[in-house]
């Protein structure tokens, strides 16, 4: 095992498994977002889904409450709901943002248009972390039993060889790290996708992005004139 850690690098083998603080944190601060954007960019009642959010995700602490290690079918679903519950209000406030500005059905004051469309930004950019984070390569769990060889998503460091740290995994951060430099760059910057699930959902958060920042910041400047 000694020789193998020393050739094979932590991402393509079986690992320890990445802890579950940074995703947690992510989905939380989504569900505060959800709280605390105005009423008609939320959907009614506005506690019913981030309540569902909330109770999944304990139930996926209690399963895995140090590192997510642990296989099993129902906690995968739990995951992927949980990420399902927190798009399907992402989505819903990026319309309602959209279809507000378009119709000028929003005519607050630019600091609350900006702030409104910094949130539904951010949220847009946890919610698509935590789908790359669950999707590359089947997910932490398979991630951390090394089932899958062949990336969805090349990192920097799967290309560096011996200048890279053999200890190094992708774990929350990295996707994050995409997410942000995607929903920014409106493309890929040094993580290249290779799956076509990888760009064609990295292609539907740039276009979310894109659309949300241009229209509120035109309608920002338009209140202020």
């Amino acid at each position: 095992m000694g020789d193998e850690n020393e050739v094979v690098p932590a991402w393509a083998r079986r690992s320890a498994g990445e802890s579950r603080v940074a995703a947690s944190v992510a989905v939380l601060v989504v569900i505060g977002l959800q709280w605390v954007l105005p009423d008609r960019l939320t959907m009614r009642p506005g506690v019913l889904i981030p309540g569902l959010a909330l109770v999944l995700l304990v139930v996926l602490i209690v399963a895995n409450p140090v590192r997510i290690d642990r296989e099993a079918r129902w906690l995968r679903w739990a995951g992927l709901t949980l990420s399902g519950l927190l798009s399907v209000t992402t989505v819903w406030s990026a319309y309602r943002l959209v279809e507000g500005l378009i119709d000028g059905k929003l005519s607050d004051s630019p600091g609350v248009l900006l702030s409104s469309g910094a949130e539904v930004w951010l949220t847009n950019v946890l919610v698509f972390a935590l789908w790359y984070w669950e999707f590359d390569r089947g997910g932490p769990a398979a991630r951390a039993h090394g089932r899958k060889k062949h990336p969805d998503l090349l990192f920097p460091q799967m290309q560096l060889g011996k200048l890279a740290d053999r200890n190094w995994e992708p774990e929350f951060v990295d996707y994050l790290y995409l997410a942000f430099t995607n929903a920014t760059a409106f493309s890929p910057t040094d993580v290249m996708p290779l799956s076509r699930w990888a760009k064609m959902m990295m292609a539907v958060q740039a276009g979310i992005s894109f659309v949300t920042g241009i229209l509120v910041i035109a309608r920002a400047v338009n209140v202020l004139k």
